[in-house]
């Protein structure tokens, strides 16, 4: 038997979109983009979306519809993929790199404060592995502190805090539909916000500059999606409530069934989590790992090299306890939808031998 820890769930019905689209001759920024925009700010409860071509795309974007720029910090956690510093590094402003609670593995205030200095224009959560950073606390010190929030939501597709809807709250969210992410379009990804101003600069951003062709109001990229993409990302999206339920009974039965000592998620009250992943710090992580590659089942080390002591930064990285801890305990293990229960059994049979000595 062989448990893959992901792998994109494509049915006939995304075919059949794929084929209209083509079938169509509106291949690139058609109807079917704006279809899909229109359907995911509402699955978000934000005013606009605009959809690109990457989760990347969607935060560099978004921070430069922001004004992010030379001169201005971003404070970011390092204990996520690299594409968010990158984002903001990219755009030629520094990202701050902040440590995270060590049971919810995202920033918070606590962990931001003393960071924030007179060149600080933002803060920006990463929404990791489905669990929402704590949202209201964060609104609260960026107001307070005269500060704007952005969000990393690229693992957090339907993901609440206090009834609060990660991508619907800061001055613009950014989510990736990657192949092994919650929902998918085969690449792409989406900018939210209720900011009309951030929402036009974006559309104009990802075109080229334009809104009028030919007339460019600003310098821009192509960071397009195309309607073959959108579709795909339709059927989707009206899928995803199915699949993220079955993400968090998958989730249940581990909670249910693990050893402590595995270490499972630990869930805060009024916390919706999607569990893109779902991570455990098991005691000895090379004997858990060997336990599961003897029985054929797949997991994953997100992130084994913390963003702030790779190349580009490490000349000034910061010492960042947690985080540096973190990556060298945590492990994910398959959580996807289609997972089978006699899969689940075997995982949590596996796992908690790999303990139990």
């Amino acid at each position: 038997m062989s448990i893959p820890i992901s792998r994109p769930i494509i049915g006939l019905e995304e075919e059949e979109a794929v084929l209209n689209v083509l079938r169509s001759g509106m291949i690139a920024g058609g109807a079917k983009v704006v279809e899909f925009e229109e359907a995911f700010a509402e699955f978000v409860n934000a005013d606009h979306a605009v959809a690109v071509n990457s989760g990347t795309s969607a935060l560099v974007v978004g921070l430069a519809a922001c004004g992010v720029g030379p001169g201005d910090e971003v404070i970011v956690p390092s204990f996520t993929f690299a594409a968010t510093a990158n984002a903001v590094a990219f755009l030629g402003a520094k990202p701050v790199f902040a440590d995270v609670d060590p049971e919810t593995y995202v920033i918070t205030p606590e962990t931001v404060l003393p960071l924030i200095s007179e060149q600080t224009k933002g803060i920006m959560p990463v929404h990791l592995f489905g669990y929402p950073a704590p949202l209201p606390e964060l609104i609260e010190l960026a107001e307070e502190k005269g500060l704007e929030l952005y969000e990393d939501a690229a693992q957090s597709h339907g993901a609440t805090v206090e009834n609060l809807v990660t991508g619907a709250v800061g001055k613009f969210a950014a989510f990736s539909f990657y192949p092994t992410k919650n929902m998918t379009t085969g690449e792409g990804g989406m900018i939210t916000t209720s900011d009309p101003e951030v929402y036009r600069v974006a559309r104009l951003i990802r075109n080229q500059g334009m809104e009028q062709r030919y007339v460019h109001e600003v310098i821009g990229l192509n960071e397009r999606m195309t309607d073959i993409s959108a579709s795909i990302g339709l059927v989707q999206l009206n899928r995803l409530g199915e699949w993220t339920e079955r993400r968090r009974k998958n989730a249940d039965f581990y909670q249910n069934n693990l050893d402590p000592a595995l270490n499972p998620p630990k869930v805060s009250e009024g916390i919706y989590h999607v569990y893109h992943q779902y991570t455990i710090c098991p005691p000895d992580r090379e004997r858990t790992i060997a336990a599961l590659e003897e029985n054929g089942i797949g997991y994953g080390i997100y992130y084994p090299i913390p963003t702030h002591v790779q190349k580009p930064y490490a000349d000034s990285a910061p010492s960042l306890p947690v985080t540096e801890e973190l990556a060298e305990k945590v492990l994910s293990i398959p959580v996807r939808p289609d997972l089978e229960e006699e899969e689940r059994s075997l995982i949590v049979e596996v796992l908690n031998e790999s303990v139990s000595a």
